[in-house]
């Protein structure tokens, strides 16, 4: 009885073990996205909508315009996808530990 008793308090010791770890990665990597996220956001959000601002507000863009908001958005996801990547991966490890 005694070591059923042990083994079950064992058993219980390194479930509650492993919950507390899976909690400090959770945390860990939800610190290493908050820290990281701004300054994705400034670089490679911002941009965006504020081109769509301008727009949003009836004005209108000449084709030259149009054209050059194109490539500097195609040059700013071409800049960012490596962390936008990194970023999306931080995310999916996040779900994956909450589970």
């Amino acid at each position: 009885m005694r070591t059923v008793a042990f083994s079950l308090l064992l058993l219980w010791t390194l479930g509650l073990a492993g919950c507390q770890s899976e909690a400090e990665k959770v945390n860990r990597l939800l610190a290493q996205y908050n820290a990281e996220y701004p300054a994705y956001a400034k670089e490679c959000l911002d941009p965006v909508t504020s081109g769509s601002a301008r727009m949003l507000t009836g004005e209108k863009l000449t084709a030259e315009q149009m054209a050059t908001l194109e490539a500097k958005k195609k040059e700013r996801d071409a800049r960012c996808k490596s962390e936008a990547d990194r970023l999306a991966q931080i995310q999916r490890e996040i779900l994956a530990a909450q589970q």
